[in-house]
């Protein structure tokens, strides 16, 4: 199976009076913020007296190397230009001492934390603020260490994902993990965000796999699901973990996969009616196929082979745990409109199946390509994506309206994704933990669009976009609230700052759309663990009490 890299201010003010305020200000915050910079960075060097490698772990504006380490796990452009808000301070922590040094001497100087793994926060919260901030870069805390006779292991934020599939493939053919496509993404945001994948219908999510943690709370404390207590282990495991702490590392519990598993990647020309009525079927069954088998549908814009026209491609991407043997009959009785023939199927082991899955298709690699943690399948373009999910299936003749809109954009800039739910998904309660979509939804979208400029102009173009093709869908998605996906992070949906206040009344507004009625048991948590509010960004968990920012 091989698949294609996609990856007003108008006050009436004397120009003079806005100037002079403008000057002022920026002064004021230049000169505070270089206050608690130098008291920040004295304060570090003081609760790490004892630490020999002081000078590696630290990064400011006057290190040559510092834009190189700010940008180097940025997987998104759009947040890497000069404008960028930039931190006074990366801090690259290589024991648990030095993240407690980092919580308390920014808590003490009033500057805020922005916690990085992976770097694939959609909007950089991970590691952008308009107020002084300090990034907490967790890229030396990878290790990884599987127990096959327990069926579990112990990863720590700063590791990817392909570091842990590869890890678990070096122990067990029979072990695996369900988590996400992609492989450079970090283990901390994916756990604590849900975090689905291949083998969501089989096991459920990432975080439904979660057996405990460790912890630095607001205070510089480590604590593990005992000490933290039952409410806030409940909390990161799809909440977001950045609201409340920062996570050094995850205990899985790993699950079984066979031998052999089956990928195909069947694509259908939606010019042609009856691939339409095919991508409708999907719609009714797919949330209903055995919880062995997967089947994604994607449309995107393609070039046809024969006339090098622009076309419309719907693409089935499917993952079988088990081989084509068993695949075919199943295939038979559930989707037999789609086709399916031994030839459109390549039967490999669980690993092979998440490189395919991962854009690592060549015969010649092997699996320690999934330890390279430069993106195969957004590449570095700027790009924005939103969320859907859907309860009941879309009218035929919006699903044609819908993937017609895909002929405004370039082509394979941009794609309409179905993943489906079913299965385990059913089983798990909305409340287990804060993730809590599951029974009643047939399948989420993801809308994604991508671009070559980098200028304000292209950005407007592409972005005005997707925000009218998510428009466009209001009617024949979720409602009341209209869900999203918090990994999928969309400013768009709302922020949780008002007037340089937290604000628990624009907090839920986006809130509910990530979490429904889990949201105000986050907030209950939040209140208890966090009062203060110091872990916080624009989509973080508030207390219930709102206090200034910066």
């Amino acid at each position: 199976m091989k698949m294609k890299s996609s990856a007003c201010f108008s006050l009436f003010f004397p120009t003079v009076m806005i100037f002079t305020l403008f000057l002022y200000s920026s002064f004021s915050l230049r000169a505070a913020s270089a206050h608690n910079h130098d008291d920040f960075l004295q304060c570090l060097s003081h609760q790490l007296s004892n630490s020999t490698s002081f000078a590696k772990l630290i990064y400011t504006p006057k290190d040559t190397s510092y834009i190189s380490v700010l940008n180097s796990t940025i997987q998104n452009p759009r947040f890497s230009s000069p404008s960028t808000p930039k931190p006074l301070v990366i801090v690259t922590p290589l024991d648990a001492s030095q993240v407690q040094a980092t919580v308390k001497c920014s808590r003490k100087h009033g500057l805020q934390i922005r916690t990085r793994s992976g770097g694939h926060d959609i909007e950089g919260l991970s590691y952008i603020s308009q107020i002084p901030f300090v990034i907490l870069d967790l890229r030396n805390l990878s290790s990884i260490s599987v127990n096959v006779d327990e069926e579990t292991a112990w990863v720590e934020s700063g590791a990817t994902l392909g570091e842990l599939y590869y890890r678990i493939s070096e122990k067990s053919g029979n072990l695996g993990f369900p988590a996400g496509v992609c492989h450079t993404v970090g283990i901390g945001g994916h756990l604590s965000g849900g975090g689905y994948g291949t083998l969501m219908r089989k096991y459920g999510l990432a975080a439904d796999n979660v057996i405990d943690a460790r912890l630095v709370n607001v205070d510089g404390r480590i604590l593990d699901r005992k000490s933290m207590g039952e409410d806030l282990f409940w909390a990161i495991r799809g909440g977001g973990a950045a609201s409340f702490g920062v996570v050094l590392s995850w205990k899985i519990k790993l699950v079984h996969v066979p031998s052999i598993v089956t990928t195909f990647k069947v694509d259908r020309n939606l010019e042609k009616n009856e691939t339409k009525k095919l991508a409708d079927r999907w719609q009714h069954v797919a949330h209903t196929f055995d919880e062995d088998l997967l089947i994604s549908l994607r449309f995107q814009t393609a070039n046809s082979s024969s006339n090098n026209k622009v076309t419309l491609q719907a693409s089935f991407y499917g993952v079988f745990l088990g081989g084509v043997d068993r695949l075919l009959p199943l295939m038979k009785k559930s989707f037999p409109e789609l086709g399916l023939v031994r030839e459109d199927c390549s039967e490999m082991s669980w690993i092979e199946s998440v490189m395919t899955l991962a854009g690592i298709i060549s015969s010649e690699e092997s699996p320690e390509a999934l330890l390279d943690k430069k993106p195969r399948l957004m590449g570095f373009s700027p790009f924005k994506m939103k969320s859907d999910y859907v309860k009941e299936p879309i009218p035929e003749n919006m699903l044609e309206k819908m993937w017609e809109r895909l002929y405004d954009e370039e082509v394979g800039m941009a794609y309409i994704h179905f993943f489906p739910y079913g299965g385990r998904m059913n089983e798990i309660s909305e409340s287990e933990i804060p993730f809590p979509h599951r029974a009643g939804n047939l399948f989420h979208i993801v809308y994604f669009v991508s671009w070559e400029g980098r200028n304000a102009r292209a950005s407007k173009q592409h972005l005005s976009w997707i925000t009218r093709v998510y428009r466009y869908m209001t009617p024949y998605v979720s409602k009341n609230p209209r869900a999203a996906y918090f990994n999928y992070r969309d400013l768009q949906i709302g922020t949780n700052r008002k007037k340089g206040t937290t604000s628990y009344a624009q907090a839920s507004i986006w809130g509910t759309k990530y979490f429904d009625n889990n949201f105000k048991r986050l907030v209950h948590v939040k209140t208890v663990v966090d009062p203060t509010n110091f872990f916080t960004n624009e989509q973080g968990i508030p207390p219930l009490r709102s206090k200034p920012v910066g």
